[in-house]
């Protein structure tokens, strides 16, 4: 990504010198001008009914499907996803289009006993223009489980993209557009200024990024008295008892820890072994091992690069700081001799759960290896974070996998599953500095992205 004046560059993180795309910066002006179409448009996307907005998103749902090896494409890329993980967004992108455009026909308020008599009910009406700041690690996911519960529910909505994946919302764009109508959803460039005058402007706001961008978006949106919902990190942990499955665990913890560079805000960050070690960590180590960086075109890659080169550079920054405090490198800590930003999958042991690599997220295919005596420890381990979005635990004794599962500060907990992974029909969303706001997904979304207006019918004379 380079940035000027006037225009944003968008490079392959595996090709470094190839250009995938040059989009216009928009003005703080400019934004306002946008939005204010936005809003004219967002009044005939309403009075479309339920059924014109359904059609039309079924209608972008087909156009998706038809264009999905190009999209997928796209995202291999310019965000560098593994070729197999594309064509998963891609079918998911599609199933979240189709799962709100059914939505549409959802019931939109409730009845209550009338005190004066005549009719006491509710309505659910749409906010009238909503902001999306989205990240680049799911270019297409993301910014669709944001839009289209929006869309659904009659709003306009205002996209603005990671500087990092401009060309996957240009590409949404186009295929969303046409079918929505002119200015019903719009994709806009920037950095810093452009999110600014995008909250300065639109009605409510959906963010996915870092917790001191979220921040700092909660509380302009909290001054301008609009709702606002921001995702932010995770320091996600996978507790593992010693009656796991030795092969299998570690497996599913590997690449929920490494897969994609270990880019997902849901992967494993922290492994706390519990109790004896019944064979699980050298099976670990030989996993991570396993899952060496390739070109993301492959079918058989699991770990592409990291987005950029200053993401690489905190990746080493990081595993350098924890040699420093005298941690054992077991797996990873190198650059490959490959073109383009990648780095080994690293993991390292040897360091407190109180360490700032334990402590403070990575955005990269690095992970901490941990112990604890047994089940209570285990859980202060994994709560003793800021963060709080998901934890996995892993063994066979349910009774002590459901106890566990119930101290956990986490929004999503996974039982013998990989902390990597989103139902895109469950609420999503964690705890503590995790979230804030409103749950993502599902009905949940149906709720944030909309107002409730309580109305009263009296009997005429009454």
């Amino acid at each position: 990504m380079a940035v000027s004046a006037q225009r944003l560059e968008s490079f392959s993180p595996q090709a470094p010198r190839e250009l995938v795309g040059e989009f216009s910066i928009a003005s703080p002006e400019e934004i306002g001008r946008i939005v204010a179409r936005a809003r004219e448009a967002q009044r005939q996307w309403w009075t479309a009914g339920a059924a014109g907005r359904a059609a039309a998103m079924m209608a972008s749902a087909a156009e998706l499907r038809a264009r999905r090896d190009e999209f997928a494409a796209l995202v291999v890329r310019e965000v560098g996803k593994p070729a197999v993980e594309a064509s998963g967004e891609v079918a998911r992108a599609i199933s979240i289009l189709e799962y709100y455009a059914q939505a549409c026909f959802a019931a939109v308020g409730e009845q209550y006993p009338p005190s004066l008599g005549g009719l006491l009910y509710t309505q659910r009406r749409p906010h009238g223009v909503v902001g999306l700041i989205t990240p680049w690690n799911f270019p297409l996911a993301i910014p669709l489980w944001k839009a289209a519960p929006a869309l659904c529910c009659g709003n306009a909505v205002l996209l603005k993209p990671s500087s990092e994946a401009p060309a996957c919302a240009a590409m949404l764009e186009e295929i969303l557009a046409p079918n929505l109508g002119e200015d019903v959803f719009t994709v806009v460039y920037g950095g810093g200024d452009a999110a600014q005058a995008l909250l300065d402007s639109v009605d409510a706001v959906s963010f996915t990024g870092s917790d001191a961008v979220g921040r700092s978006v909660a509380a302009r949106a909290g001054a301008r008295g609009i709702p606002a919902q921001c995702e932010m990190g995770g320091q996600n942990a996978a507790i593992v008892f010693d009656d796991a499955d030795p092969a299998r665990t570690a497996g599913i913890v590997a690449g929920a820890a490494m897969g994609y560079a270990g880019q997902k805000c849901t992967a494993t960050r922290r492994v706390i072994v519990v109790g004896s070690d019944s064979g699980f960590i050298e099976a670990f180590i030989d996993a991570v091992q396993g899952l060496q960086p390739a070109a993301p075109e492959a079918l058989d890659t699991t770990v592409g690069p990291v987005i950029s080169q200053g993401a690489r550079t905190d990746v080493l920054d990081a595993i350098e700081a924890g040699r420093s405090a005298g941690a054992r490198i077991l797996a990873g800590g190198q650059v490959p001799e490959l073109d383009g930003w990648f780095v080994q999958p690293t993991l390292v042991d040897g360091l407190g759960p109180g360490h700032r690599l334990s402590q403070e997220e990575t955005f990269g295919p690095l992970a901490t290896l941990l112990r604890a005596n047994d089940a209570d420890e285990a859980v202060q381990i994994a709560n003793s974070v800021r963060y709080g979005l998901v934890t996995s635990v892993h063994g066979r004794d349910l009774d002590r996998l459901l106890a566990t599962a119930a101290q956990l500060d986490t929004g999503l907990i996974k039982i013998n599953a990989p902390t990597s992974g989103v139902d895109f029909y469950t609420p999503f969303g964690g705890e503590k500095e995790s979230s804030f706001g409103p749950r993502e997904q599902g009905q949940d979304a149906l709720v944030f992205y909309t107002t409730v207006r309580t109305v009263t019918l009296a009997p005429h004379g009454a």
